[in-house]
């Protein structure tokens, strides 16, 4: 693997061969929690939103659109722009950076402003996605290096599966505005905890600095790559458009208890991948793509039963809740911190082209066609995690034990 700010920094300070250090891992996890319900709060209290800003809902649902894009196309420049800095100044500027954009978004009463800061929150993000997984393999010893990713990353799903209904529910009761007062206050908090708790560690010499694209020539990069575009777009396709799914099959009503289920068996995916991945990447890679194309079978075929929404939902977010982490390792493991830059880029963007092609199978097939769509996107997937048996996703990580 070529140099990168992950071989060139110190050595792990996990403590010994056999322990993770849980106070940094979890301050760590709690930054991607705070970055992933900033970009997805509005989503819950979209009306409410639209209204206090004096704005159509779709012009409202656009504060998530411009955090995604601004995350995926920030990425790359940001990371070349900043690769000498010290990264964990870099980290603390981000949060500080996300915590300013939400005190902004619950009190301005201006679209403009709110847009505004809601794009330079979408750049510091991209600045904290390019961090997480440098500093969990920094933090722990080479055999725990999956478990250090899972237990960092476990912050994108927990605030998927959780917060985004807590923030909706308190949004309900006290209004959307003291919701962001919420997590800017968690964003003040967690300065102080990743101030204290996580290692400072400084940026890569100029030297040593090499070009980002040169890691699409990485043997498995590509094959990780394109398993997340197309993962990642085949999910918010799905996902963007979940309501609209139920309701034409009469449970929009039910939406919250469906989003529950898939919930809850996302944290469950995140339990097991945590535990298995430094042996069984390559495995639960395959097994979490196949889960994901029996449920959108079910949802494609079956979908006028309850109780197939409701066991399609569990099985989809099985094979969800551990994506972060398996895909993160990987393309980390056959890429190192470039490639990884490129992944915040892949992910970001085809997360934004979710919502896009979701829009367009909506307008010219209707809501029916969405697990048809995710079929088509997905099957490649399971090919190319199949065939990428060498460099990729092969049987046995590097550094694995």
């Amino acid at each position: 693997m070529a140099a990168s700010q992950t071989e060139i920094s110190p050595p792990p300070v996990g403590g010994g061969n056999n322990k993770l250090p849980w106070s940094p891992l979890l301050a760590l996890s709690t930054a991607a929690f705070v970055g992933i319900l900033t970009e997805a709060l509005p989503a819950g209290v979209l009306p409410e939103m639209a209204r206090d800003l004096s704005v159509s809902e779709s012009a409202a649902g656009q504060s998530l659109t411009i955090y995604a894009i601004a995350t995926g196309v920030a990425a790359i420049p940001l990371s070349v722009a900043t690769a000498t800095w010290n990264r964990k100044k870099l980290l603390l500027l981000a949060v500080t950076m996300i915590g300013i954009a939400n005190v902004v978004t619950a009190t301005s009463s201006s679209y403009v402003l709110t847009m505004g800061f809601r794009l330079l929150a979408g750049i510091a993000a991209a600045a904290v996605w390019a961090e997480l997984v440098g500093y969990a393999r920094r933090l722990a010893p080479p055999h725990l290096q999956g478990r250090a990713i899972s237990i960092t990353m476990a912050g994108v799903p927990l605030a998927l599966a959780l917060g985004i209904p807590v923030g909706t529910f308190l949004g309900n009761l006290f209004g959307w505005r003291l919701t962001f007062g919420i997590v800017a206050a968690l964003s003040v908090i967690l300065l102080g905890w990743m101030g204290l708790s996580v290692p400072s560690t400084p940026g890569q010499p100029v030297g040593q600095r090499e070009p980002i694209f040169q890691a699409l020539k990485l043997p498995g990069v590509v094959a990780v790559l394109f398993t997340v575009a197309a993962w990642v777009l085949a999910h918010n396709i799905l996902y963007t458009y979940i309501s609209t799914f139920l309701d034409e099959y009469q449970m929009g009503t039910r939406r919250d208890l469906v989003l529950l289920v898939f919930g809850i068996a996302s944290v469950i995916s995140i339990v097991v991948t945590g535990a298995m991945v430094d042996r069984k990447l390559r495995g639960l890679t395959i097994g979490s793509a196949i889960m994901f194309v029996i449920a959108a079978a079910m949802l494609a075929v079956g979908a006028g039963n309850d109780l197939v929404v409701y066991a399609a939902m569990i099985i989809w977010g099985l094979s969800w809740g551990g994506v972060t982490t398996l895909l993160q390792t990987a393309v980390t493991d056959a890429g190192g911190d470039r490639g990884q830059a490129l992944l915040v880029t892949t992910w970001n963007s085809f997360m934004a082209g979710g919502g896009a092609v979701g829009g367009i199978l909506l307008a010219v097939l209707g809501p029916k066609s969405f697990p048809w769509g995710v079929l088509v996107l997905i099957i490649p997937v399971v090919l190319v995690a199949v065939l990428a048996r060498k460099h990729g996703f092969p049987s046995r990580r590097p550094n694995a034990a």
